[in-house]
């Protein structure tokens, strides 16, 4: 069962006010049902055929509850009704506004979006997104609405599983304050690299400057002026063990764009020198490769005896020899000679982990 939208959390200030525990409780209870009545206006609005049946299961609650809400909603001048032939409660239109021009394959575009990858948070961080759509979803016009309503459940989106977001939430949202209000922060990070007992330079607290943020396999990823070692990094939110604002401003280089900054790498890391890259893979793997764009720098070429010909300029091989390794015995590397020579290596280190018995 879908959870409704949250509202943000606002921490109260140590030592201003305490408040009974008692209190705190009604309280919390009173912010929950608020929660629950501003998500019943966007989805009744936003579906026209939710009847208090459903209402209950999607919120988790009795049906005496729900009548309850609506009776409150109605009570605070919301213009509710039951529609028989939908079986389901209805907003007069005109209690909103006016609804929002978009075509279906836009509207489509949005709600699959908004609903199958921010609703499921398969992209961390921005379950919001699910809100908004619900928003939009009320505003369009009767035929669109019904539209997509005919559609939902028969369009999925799944994308790669990222990592669990956890504490990082946190972590996002200081850098994109940040960002925002151009000021430093105070960092402490896990390397990947960190040896165990001797803490890498990174581990030491540092001021960083971040310049954007960037969600790239799996996981969100910050890129900023490390001063530490006083160069542009590219640091994973989830290993972000302290993030302090500074009162220091700083100014992101008008030169910096984060494609210039990737430039060719294969994914997100940017090595040095360039290489041009050749594979050839075979039958079997020809056209799962030719149907797949893996770099915008590739090209290919359909050979005669049905294998492919894989081109690409690539900056540093630390990432490409991994993507390599996982085509198996399905391809090889004719240029360049160095990451022939890694994937021999990675491929001699693999095959003693498995010695025949």
């Amino acid at each position: 069962m879908d959870a409704p939208p949250t509202l943000p959390y606002f921490p109260s200030q140590p030592g201003r006010t305490t408040i009974h525990p008692g209190r705190a409780v009604h309280m919390a209870e009173n912010l929950k049902r608020l929660e629950r009545l501003i998500s019943l206006i966007t989805l009744i609005h936003g579906h026209g055929d939710l009847n208090v049946a459903r209402l209950a299961e999607k919120y988790g609650v009795t049906k005496r509850t729900v009548f309850r809400d609506l009776a409150a909603l109605e009570k605070a001048g919301v213009p509710l009704s039951f529609n028989p032939e939908k079986q389901g409660y209805e907003i007069r239109k005109d209690f909103f506004l006016p609804p929002v021009q978009l075509t279906v394959d836009e509207a489509l575009a949005i709600c699959a979006l908004g609903e199958q990858v921010a609703g499921r948070d398969q992209v961390p961080f921005l379950h919001v997104a699910a809100r908004a759509v619900e928003k939009v979803r009320g505003q369009l016009p009767a035929s669109l609405r019904d539209h997509i309503e005919k559609l939902d459940g028969h369009i999925e989106i799944h994308l790669a599983c990222s990592s669990h977001a956890g504490e990082a939430q946190d972590v996002y949202g200081r850098i994109r304050a940040a960002i925002a209000n151009k000021r430093a922060l105070q960092c402490k990070y896990d390397s990947a690299n960190a040896v165990a007992g001797k803490p890498s330079k990174s581990a030491k607290p540092f001021r960083f400057d971040p310049y954007a943020l960037m969600f790239s396999q799996r996981a969100w990823y910050a890129i900023g002026l490390h001063h530490g070692h006083n160069e542009v990094r590219t640091l994973r939110l989830s290993r972000f063990t302290q993030v302090t604002p500074l009162d220091k401003p700083y100014a992101i280089p008008a030169e910096f764009k984060l494609s210039k900054h990737l430039g060719n790498a294969w994914r997100m890391i940017r090595g040095t020198p360039s290489y041009d890259i050749e594979i050839v893979f075979d039958r079997d793997f020809a056209d799962t490769i030719s149907e797949t764009q893996w770099h915008r720098t590739q090209q290919t070429v359909e050979n005669d005896d049905g294998t492919l010909t894989f081109r690409a300029r690539v900056d540093g091989l630390d990432e490409i020899v991994w993507w390599v390794l996982s085509m198996g015995p399905h391809c090889v590397v004719r240029k360049p000679k160095a990451l022939a020579e890694r994937v021999r290596e990675m491929a001699a280190r693999m095959l003693a982990l498995y010695p025949e018995e």
